[in-house]
């Protein structure tokens, strides 16, 4: 039957005054109808709407329209049914098909087709939790966030802080916008400015690249990220590695900082180094601070350092070049130069002298490029190194101008000397050098042995062309083309002053032997510290204390009965740890010991015993075996303990554990677990106590959460 005016306006008086202040109390603003069905729903008011309008509501700012609701003026709870719209200003507007909201404790559960929006961004999801004296919404049965230019976020779990414009998503979380799709377990995300946190395993994708981490930053906006913690980019078949990466994808930048590993799979190179800039446009990579460059071959791969590196071109055009104090290192042959340039196109490696004029001569010397092969040391104003591309192995090796080949002697002082204009040496498929050609004013002091390896004579000659050849990694014949003059001299009778050639310096002890001599003369490396990235914090969740004692002042639970959340406590004695029903080991428990934090002496004392070689403990077992479960305790006191969630039997295995240091402070201690059923129950553990520990405990309790 319709209301009259009259009528409506003693409701509407009515449920407005209260001995509390109107504004604390929920206000019908307009109702077509006003039932009542004591024996369906006792104490309530049945509102419904009219051809006119809906049903109006209001709470402390807050308008609510439905199309019914029930509504318990003595508990101020309400639940609304049929295209429900609630609106809070200009900051909140929400559609669902059911409300439940509490004017008491401002909690609001919304269900079906629930859609929220705020100036920037739109959630929608199946049920949604609303806390307006937070001003926090939460939801975990997946849910999707529009945020305009950012794009699309979908997540098992939810939470929207309205006064800081901030989500925080959990599980399975895949933000999509035109430019990139992230995935992350947990992401943190500001709708004002597009920022967005990653934790945990996370992917950043674009068109260009993957990005991993597991630690990491993005600004939606303006396509530029910070990657932290096994951080990776893959791009055009190569990956980089490194502490912390920094990407700009509007230019297709980027840098890394700190054990950096750049793999290339085409060209079959690393390049590492603890600085390094990217220009993927180019195709470049600049790396330097102990930068090294590996050539993987597949018998040998070949080291090179250097101050400075850089990788430029496409991987059919790739250039190497490396700078300063440049050193190379392989199995069977290590180098020095001022520069080297790798054309990986053709094969060829330049061992590069930078000349200067200024220079004396012996600096000149000493700064030739220079190559060690087996016991042969060669230095040359160029030095070349030619690669076969598709055989993957050394081919020649050319020494230009000025070549000198020196190798010691194997019994005596003297050295074998040949020098040259021109230097050619062949590479075996082992990538050992087997003949050696001096072409052009050629000119050697060799020192002759029979087979016994007694000294013959020691040779010194001149001629058009010298050709040496190697076997089992030694000199086995010198021919001589072209001689022009020679002689063999018995060792006395060779002149002293005659032993070298102009321009001989035996560098020796420059060479590399292994890939850690190439960093030997390197000033010590101080790495910078990474900064910027705070480490994950998980917050407490949505359901904390907090509300579970607002919840505890209202006098209706269809909140609680509608969200899934299960606040009843499954210990039997919760707060009587004298109680047998707690398993006790070396410890002693004093009942009403100290104040709760609820003011009341009701806390209980522990005293750990003394314990030898086990820690004391308290346990209590309940009759659950699957489910996701939380166990929180309030303590106090001196000692280290621990707090788990365990198996109930079998081999008693620790699902999860919060290791606690206590405070002379209350605080609630809580550990959560999902655990499978495998035939045993489940028990909350306080554990860890030993001789010298003397703390208070209060309100265990074990939950179940759906």
């Amino acid at each position: 039957m319709r209301t009259s005016y009259f009528l409506y306006i003693l409701f509407f008086s009515v449920f407005s005054f209260n001995s509390i202040s109107a504004q604390k109390k929920i206000e019908i603003k307009y109702s077509g109808f006003l039932t009542f069905n004591e024996l369906e729903y006792p104490g309530a008011k049945i509102l419904t709407r009219d051809d006119s309008e809906q049903v109006h509501i209001f709470h402390e700012g807050t308008n609510m329209w439905c199309d019914k609701a029930y509504y318990y003026s003595n508990e101020n709870f309400i639940e609304a049914f049929g295209n429900v719209k609630m609106i809070q200003g200009d900051t909140i507007n929400m559609a669902s098909k059911y409300v439940e909201y509490d004017g008491a404790t401002k909690l609001a559960f919304a269900s079906g087709d629930v859609i929220l929006k705020d100036p920037n961004s739109t959630i929608t999801t199946d049920t949604l939790y609303f806390d307006r004296d937070r001003q926090q919404a939460f939801y975990r049965s997946h849910g999707t966030v529009e945020k305009d230019t950012s794009g699309t976020i979908t997540s098992k779990i939810g939470r929207y802080y309205m006064k800081d414009k901030k989500y925080k998503f959990v599980e399975d979380v895949v933000l999509t916008n035109p430019d990139a799709v992230i995935k992350s377990n947990y992401f943190d995300f500001y709708s004002e400015s597009g920022h967005a946190y990653l934790f945990g395993p996370s992917t950043i994708t674009t068109e260009e690249s993957v990005t991993y981490c597991e630690k990491g930053f993005y600004d939606t906006k303006n396509k530029i990220g910070h990657a932290m913690k096994n951080a990776k980019i893959d791009y055009d078949l190569k990956e980089i590695v490194g502490d912390s990466l920094y990407f700009d994808n509007n230019n297709s930048f980027a840098s890394a900082t700190n054990n950096i590993k750049v793999t290339d799979t085409i060209n079959n190179s690393i390049v590492k180094g603890h600085y390094a800039e990217i220009f993927k446009a180019k195709d470049s990579i600049f790396i330097t601070k102990r930068a090294y460059a590996i050539t993987v071959q597949e018998k040998d791969s070949i080291y090179i350092h250097g101050d400075t590196l850089m990788v430029t071109g496409k991987p059919e055009k790739r250039i190497t070049r490396v700078f300063r104090n440049v050193k190379l290192f392989k199995s069977d042959l290590s180098g020095k130069a001022d520069s080297i340039h790798v054309n990986h196109e053709t094969g060829l490696t330049q061992l590069i002298n930078i000349s200067n004029a200024k220079s004396s001569g012996a600096f000149t010397t000493k700064r030739k490029p220079i190559i060690w092969n087996l016991a042969n040391q060669m230095t040359g104003d160029t030095i070349h190194l030619q690669s076969d591309t598709k055989k993957d192995k050394l081919d020649s090796l050319i020494v230009f101008n000025n070549a000198f080949l020196i190798s010691k002697d194997t019994l005596s002082d003297g050295f074998n000397q040949i020098n040259g204009k021109k230097l050619v040496g062949l590479f075996d498929e082992n990538n050992e050098i087997y003949q050696v050609d001096i072409i052009k004013n050629a000119q050697s002091i060799y020192y002759m042995r029979n087979d016994k390896g007694e000294l013959v004579g020691i040779d010194k000659s001149k001629s058009g062309l010298i050709k040496i050849l190697f076997e089992n990694k030694a000199i086995e014949q010198v021919i001589k083309l072209n001689q022009v003059d020679g002689k063999i001299y018995p060792e006395s009778q060779f002149p002293k002053n005659e032993k070298i050639f102009k321009g001989f310096d035996w560098r020796e002890e420059e060479r590399p032997m292994s890939v850690d001599d190439l960093f030997k003369d390197d000033p010590p490396l101080k790495l910078p510290t990474i900064k910027g990235l705070e480490d994950y914090v998980p917050e407490d969740d949505f359901f904390d204390d907090s509300i579970s004692d607002r919840i505890a002042l209202s006098k209706r639970r269809f909140l609680i009965k509608n969200s899934n959340y299960q606040d009843d406590n499954l210990l039997k004695f919760n707060n009587e740890f004298e109680n047998s029903i707690w398993s006790k080991r070396k410890v002693k428990v004093l009942p009403n010991s100290s104040k709760s934090p609820q003011g009341k002496m009701e806390a209980y004392k522990v005293i750990g015993k003394d314990n030898d070689k086990v820690d004391g403990y308290l346990v209590q077992t309940i009759n659950k075996n699957k489910g996701k479960f939380m166990f929180s305790i309030w303590a106090k006191g001196k000692g280290e303990i621990r707090i788990r969630l365990q198996e109930g039997g079998g081999n008693y295995t620790n699902y999860s554990t919060t290791n606690i240091i206590l405070t002379n402070k209350w605080k609630n201690y809580k550990v959560k677990c999902n655990k499978d059923k495998d035939g045993n129950n489940i028990r909350g553990v306080i554990s860890g106590i030993h001789k010298n520990d003397n703390f208070f405990l209060w309100n265990a309790k074990l939950t179940l959460i759906h």
